[in-house]
């Protein structure tokens, strides 16, 4: 058997069985392998009948007496009477009549479960038995509970699982011996055994340990690689120099905060570098980050070189362009704009005079990555939003100069310390953390949905002083997910009923084409629409400073971080905002939601999520499969301390992957992988 082999290949797995497997994305064994449990249930502790109390509990018995009937309405009842030496006790099966056949008087059973009231007695209902033998898969261990799906309960799983111990204690170690050996770690094919099937607390953990250990290893071993990588490639070096600085900053209209300047200085000592600069620019929603980027790009124009602004839609694109051609507005730098709505004789032109090194700075969508885009001297690049873009589209990007340009990732999503060692392991980060000061903090309130008419007069209030507001949902269209309002629902309740006279309503989502959507953010942001019901395909980068009030409908829907990139699309002019949380029921207003109204600290609030919802969930990384984290706790910055000790005395041996099949295939695929290879 192999870990790439069909899971058809084991007994009892047909095409029903498969399917559902496939659902939970296991389609060969090795997916089976690793699908791990997502809790476990300690039943290893066996009491005597005599000590019994409510709760979960285990016991060793023997079956006196065995009465099987069906109560009214069709409820099968199997009614057992066991006992142990020290008492008796009544266990009661409803509606799983094959028990009566399994459990024979006089055999000997472990029974787990919960011992519980039930009509005024105690009783151990519908536990799980096994005969007794020397070993025990669902009763009298700690036994995994495995996520399941609709026609496939964890008990199955585990059956599957343990036909293949035999097999997964043969394993061959995946670490080098003396990772394996120097950290004091399971061995890979003990580590599995004990994730599936723990003997103790104490070797569950190690079983842990040891896969958390791997994990991490893998991630942080490739994002070093790439560091090194990069470092072997030259680049233009952009010299500082104090007069362009000035001339920069002293045609602003504002002055920059001291963050923003440190952020700047950082920047522009990398970029005067011969060696790529490979630096992530993250600040919190409206912190500034674009005038910072602006100054690297116009550095880069004193030293007669180019700058490429890469944003992830035409809206954002054209945004920043705007943006640039204000901020640099009496420099003389050429911003041109190309886009896929750019055609022809205009295209052409802007081409011709991006080879001829006629345009300073542009600014693109994936348009920029195409056959024919070419650079006279392209020193500098600036990503926004990251890791909405493909590697291999970077990659291309990247490949237009001469020299390996220089790059500057932007994000707006605050990212926790513990996910900057592994994730972003291999830049360099500068942080933008105070926000302009004209800027006044977002006021977030939470109203219950049975007092909706509250939160519309507030949007009326702020429409009655000029202003604009989103109304955001977390569905496209209708659907039987009780309680979620969707953006056609939403639209067509306030324009029959007539909410808001007078007023005129846009509605933008992602099934929209990309033109139909410019269109309505376009007619948005010089004020067609009072109102925008919209998806979060809003979430990043639009910036309305006329808009003011954001209500955001089922609400518990979204994390942390997510909502608050969303509030992050109000409060950009010096006029109050205001964020308005609707849950989809009572009971869903949760501590989560207080937490945002409480705080408007990003980076807090993108670390409460990493913690309640995990990185793939926060960043959305597990559709793009760039981080598969299923045991290792970002959270536990001191194991990552010691796994990045281990890389680098690893890499400090000079080692050759080949001597390692397994570590190689997945460090090359995290290589390529990683959201800024």
């Amino acid at each position: 058997m192999k870990l790439d082999d069909p899971i058809t290949v084991l007994k009892g797995v047909g095409p029903s069985l498969s399917q559902k497997l496939a659902i939970l994305g296991i389609e060969t064994v090795g997916d089976l392998i690793r699908h791990f449990p997502r809790r476990y249930n300690d039943f290893s502790h066996i009491i005597k009948i005599k000590d019994i109390k409510p709760g979960p509990v285990t016991i060793l018995c023997k079956v006196v007496k065995i009465t099987a009937r069906y109560a009214r309405r069709g409820l099968h009842i199997t009614d057992v009477i066991v006992e142990d030496g020290t008492g008796e006790l009544r266990v009661v099966w409803f509606n799983q009549p094959y028990r009566e056949a399994h459990l024979k008087a006089g055999g000997k059973f472990y029974m787990s479960g919960t011992f519980d009231l039930q009509r005024d007695r105690y009783i151990l209902q519908n536990p799980a038995v096994e005969q007794v033998s020397n070993f025990s898969k669902n009763t009298a261990r700690i036994v995994p509970i495995y996520p399941e799906t609709k026609g496939l309960k964890s008990n199955q799983i585990r059956q599957l699982i343990f036909l293949l111990l035999p097999y997964i204690k043969e394993l061959p170690e995946t670490l080098p011996a003396s990772v394996v050996k120097s950290n004091q770690l399971l061995s890979y094919s003990e580590a599995m055994t004990q994730i599936h099937f723990p003997e103790s607390d104490t070797l569950l953990a190690r079983a842990k340990e040891r896969l958390g250990f791997e994990e991490l290893f893998e991630l942080l071993l490739a994002s070093q690689l790439n560091k090194q990588d990069r470092a072997s490639n030259p680049s233009w070096a952009i010299e500082y120099r104090q007069n362009a600085a000035d001339t920069f900053i002293n045609q602003l209209s504002f002055t920059l905060t001291d963050a923003q300047r440190l952020a700047a200085w950082e920047i522009l000592q990398d970029i005067s570098k011969n060696q790529p600069m490979n630096r992530l620019l993250q600040g919190d929603v409206g912190a500034g980050k674009t005038v910072v980027a602006a100054l690297a790009a116009f550095m880069a124009h004193s030293n007669n070189l180019q700058a490429a602004f890469m944003a992830p839609t035409e809206v954002l694109a054209a945004q920043h362009a705007d943006t640039l051609q204000r901020l640099l507005n009496e420099t003389g730098v050429e911003v041109g704009l190309l886009v896929g709505s750019v055609k022809k004789k205009p295209r052409e032109e802007l081409l011709k005079r991006l080879r001829s090194g006629d345009i300073d700075i542009v600014v693109g969508t994936h348009a920029l990555i195409q056959n024919g885009v070419d650079f006279a001297k392209l020193g500098l690049i600036v990503v926004d939003e990251q890791h909405r873009f493909g590697v291999d589209q970077r990659k291309v990007l990247l490949a237009k100069g001469s020299n390996m340009p220089h790059i500057l990732s932007m994000t707006a999503t605050p990212i926790p310390r513990s996910l900057m060692l592994t994730v972003y392991g291999e830049l360099d980060v500068s942080i933008i953390k105070t926000p302009p000061a004209n800027r006044k903090p977002v006021i977030t309130k939470i109203i219950q949905p049975t007092n909706r008419a509250k939160a519309y007069q507030m949007i009326e209030d702020e429409l009655a002083k000029g202003h604009q507001a989103y109304i955001i949902c977390p569905l496209v269209s209708e659907s039987d997910v009780l309680g979620f309002t969707s953006v056609e629902e939403e639209y067509a309740k306030l324009t029959k009923e007539k909410i808001f006279k007078d007023r005129q309503i846009g509605k933008l989502h992602g099934k929209l084409s990309s033109q139909e959507k410019d269109d309505v953010m376009s007619q948005f942001k010089v004020a067609r629409f009072d109102i925008l019901v919209a998806t979060t395909v809003v979430e990043v980068g639009v910036d309305v400073p006329n808009a003011t009030i954001m209500l955001i409908e089922g609400a518990d829907r979204f994390g942390l971080a997510q909502l608050h990139q969303l509030r992050g699309r109000v409060g950009r002019s010096d006029a109050q905002s205001y964020c308005v949380l609707i849950p989809s029921s009572v009971k869903a207003s949760s501590k989560r939601l207080q937490e945002l109204a409480n705080s408007n600290d990003g980076f807090y609030l993108a670390e409460r999520d990493l913690e309640l919802r995990g990185p793939g969930e926060l960043y959305g990384y597990r559709q793009h499969g760039t981080i598969d984290l299923r045991i290792a706790r970002m959270t536990d910055t001191r194991f990552l301390y010691l796994v990045q000790q281990a890389v680098e005395k690893f890499l400090a041996t000079k080692p050759d992957l080949l001597q390692y099949p397994q570590l190689r295939q997945r460090v090359e695929y995290l290589r390529r992988l990683t959201v800024l290879n």
